[in-house]
């Protein structure tokens, strides 16, 4: 029996959604963006990086040949014919955000609607407000508005710490987000506060509610910590991670996967703060892995600290490390075991705003016995899920394909 390993670059978008436009996205193209930013100069930060975007690992699988195939951008690949399988996957769930991307990597596309937010001041409802104050016990909130979280933590952070009121903001996305200072309200508090308002929300369709906890004694040193915790919605069906453990195998999930899928089929939990600290959790529990086994990470900064704060040499630097400890989790295959690079929807950080931006996405896969070649683009992310499903032995779900059957060769 094989092992998987499923390595989701949380927002590293390849261009070419054909449904772009109907998100407002047309052009978005978070690689393809990237790798010109850093052509022209834009990419350069003194100390961080600079020069042309240098992804030689990635390249070798096909990232290159799989941004060209998905977009019309022509990015230079140095790369002739890439080793494993590499190809694009488009998204047919109704949103762009990391759960319905994740879930729909994990087999279940989202075909219903989310409930948002309006771009008003105050942003929530009045009566939700209330009932969250009245059984959390709290004198009140601040923000109450659309807002980056490093921003809102600034603006509010010090009255936050004197009031005692937690800071309530959200985004594009179906989601709350509350942030509260560590000591001065307590971690504790603020997840029973979001368990709550968890429930308030259920009604509103709403995807997620985030804790965000930071630390800091004033707008100069406020940091937000690893911490965070997801309080989401579970699938509406059940997605691969639940066959899996239906049947037998284990699921290890790394940063906040299972947070994502509500801690359904999810059999270990291992949490790490930052790209590089999820690697090496990555290679550990690679290394633990049993046959049969999934290992299932997501990347979150490349999303979180990069692409919502449109930062391209951040978002440069951030791939080129990535790139450089690929090797080392390549190194660990064994024979009959599969490796697949993804994401779960596009974060331009040259495009307009701050959202999220619909995209195809990268796949690529890796086995020392895996054959080359192209998968061309798939009409799902699912297919993901279901190749992972025909790899592990389990039965196929009801939506998407795996594509580890008849794929040409070129091996």
């Amino acid at each position: 029996m094989s092992r998987a390993f499923l390595f989701v670059l949380d927002s590293f978008g390849i261009g070419g959604a054909p449904d772009a436009a109907a998100f407002g996205d047309t052009g978005s193209t978070t690689l393809g963006h990237i790798v010109e930013a850093c052509a022209d100069g834009r990419g350069d930060k003194d100390g961080l990086r600079s020069g042309p975007l240098a992804l030689p690992q990635m390249a070798t699988l096909g990232l290159f040949h799989a941004a060209n195939l998905a977009s019309d951008l022509e990015i230079p690949a140095d790369v002739t014919d890439p080793v494993g399988l590499w190809g694009a996957a488009e998204e047919v769930s109704n949103g762009k955000d990391t759960p319905s991307g994740h879930w729909e990597i994990a087999g279940v596309p989202v075909h219903f609607n989310w409930g948002y937010f309006p771009q008003t001041i105050p942003t929530f409802p009045d009566t939700l407000v209330a009932e969250a104050m009245r059984l959390a016990s709290l004198p009140g909130i601040l923000g109450n508005k659309h807002a980056s979280g490093t921003e809102i933590i600034e603006e509010c952070g010090e009255e936050h710490i004197s009031s005692g009121k937690p800071i309530f903001y959200t985004s594009t996305d179906s989601v709350i987000q509350i942030a509260a200072h560590e000591q001065h309200f307590g971690l504790d508090r603020l997840y029973k506060l979001c368990e709550i308002v968890r429930e308030l929300v259920d009604p509103l369709n709403i995807g997620r509610v985030i804790a965000r906890p930071f630390v800091g004694e004033s707008k100069d040193n406020f940091e937000r910590t690893g911490n965070r915790r997801d309080y989401s919605v579970p699938p509406p069906e059940l997605t691969l991670l639940d066959r899996l453990t239906d049947a037998g195998h284990k699921v290890i999930a790394i940063g906040k996967i299972a947070d994502i899928y509500a801690h359904k089929g999810i059999s270990q939990v291992r949490k790490a703060n930052g790209n590089m600290a999820l690697f090496e959790e990555t290679l550990i529990a690679m290394d633990d892995a049993q046959d049969g086994d999934l290992v299932f990470t997501n990347f979150v900064d490349f999303d979180m600290l990069f692409g919502h704060r449109r930062d391209v040499p951040g978002y440069a630097a951030a791939l080129e490390a990535f790139d450089r400890r690929l090797p080392e989790a390549l190194a660990k295959l064994r024979t009959g075991d599969l490796l697949i690079l993804t994401a779960d929807h596009g974060c331009d950080p040259t495009f307009r705003g701050t959202d999220h931006t619909r995209e195809r996405v990268p796949v690529l896969c890796f086995g020392p016995d895996l054959p080359h070649g192209s998968l061309g683009i798939r009409p799902t992310f699912a297919d993901i899920g279901e190749t992972i499903a025909a790899h592990l032995g389990i039965a196929s779900g009801p939506h998407g394909k795996s594509f580890l059957r008849g794929t040409a060769s070129h091996a």
